[in-house]
């Protein structure tokens, strides 16, 4: 399925108007599911500490369900994804408080993971880097701060700029998607309230309809759970199809420490059928470098050889090994 054919679960995305940073407040909040009262936690104080453990599980098994749902819109975005990586672009997050954070989590993960470097997945939080450690009042209201943020990144089409907020009401975020489709990105939008601001502002909304949270409004629970669960996704299968692993093996790791040099050296073992000594020499002559090391070992050639097969197969390992 393409992207370009799927909907904000029933609103067209080519109906969309770019949203309004400055909606009245009067028209939010009340109704939305994230700001509700829970009627299965109501007594969650009253009771023991394991019931109140068996509360929120049960509630965190909500979440699953709600992302399975909204596997057709994560698919169309990812789709574009590889896409924009094919073409030289990159993923862009952008969020505001817990949303931001785990945000900038899974960036921040990805060039340990998959050899990336730091630039190809990159994440905006509002208030800057001191709202990752404690709260920056105000910063997800600051509409202009959000544009001017965005705008630092010189956004070009290829790129893909993804939103994140549980409510969809932070403006910092929706200003973000707002002005990366003036620039000619593509733009997404995870949240859990499907006609919200951000939501209406983005190409596609990635919907997950958790309902209301353990406590009333700390989005940081079933919603954050959401939020984290197609984030993974999301960087998890571009990689995938982009060719960052063979099979489920990460064949473009960073062995930066000794668990994952040991981790390399298992790799290039397995795959190339050879020793654990085999491989460590073959890592050490490629310069700890996973995918020729495998080609070198698995087919006898030179680094040089290696490399050019990696290169002819746009860096697919699978490929380059045929």
């Amino acid at each position: 399925m393409r992207a370009d054919d799927i909907c904000h679960n029933g609103l067209e995305s080519q109906n969309l108007k770019l949203a309004d940073a400055s909606y009245p407040e009067s028209s939010m909040w009340a109704d939305w599911p994230t700001e509700q009262i829970n009627p299965r936690t109501s007594t969650i104080d009253e009771v023991s500490i394991a019931q109140t453990l068996a509360l929120i599980n049960a509630e965190d098994a909500i979440v699953a369900k709600a992302v399975a749902n909204a596997i057709p819109a994560i698919a169309g975005v990812v789709e574009r994804v590889v896409a924009g990586f094919q073409a030289g672009g990159r993923l862009i997050y952008t969020g505001a408080g817990t949303s931001g954070r785990l945000a900038v989590l899974d960036a921040s993960e990805c060039p340990p993971t998959f050899g990336t470097n730091s630039t190809l997945v990159q994440a905006l939080i509002a208030g800057g880097d001191v709202a990752l450690r404690q709260a920056v009042e105000g910063a997800e209201d600051d509409a202009q701060q959000g544009q001017a943020d965005l705008n630092t990144l010189d956004i070009k089409p290829q790129d893909v700029v993804i939103g994140v907020s549980a409510s969809g009401s932070a403006r910092y975020v929706t200003a973000t998607l707002n002005a990366a489709r003036r620039a000619g990105a593509f733009t997404a939008a995870i949240t859990c309230v499907p006609k919200s601001p951000m939501a209406l502002a983005a190409h596609v909304a990635m919907i997950t309809p958790v309902g209301p949270e353990v406590i009333a409004g700390s989005t940081r629970l079933k919603a954050g759970t959401a939020q984290k669960l197609v984030l993974n996704m999301i960087s998890t299968a571009a990689m995938i199809h982009w060719g960052k692993t063979l099979g489920n093996i990460m064949v473009d790791v960073q062995p930066l420490n000794a668990k994952l040099r040991q981790r390399a050296k298992r790799i290039v073992s397995g795959l190339a059928a050879v020793s654990m000594e085999e491989a460590q020499a073959l890592l050490q002559q490629s310069g700890w470098a996973v995918k020729p090391a495998v080609v070198m070992g698995a087919l006898g050639c030179s680094l040089e050889e290696a490399q050019a097969r990696l290169h002819q197969a746009a860096g697919k390992l699978k490929v380059a090994l045929k």
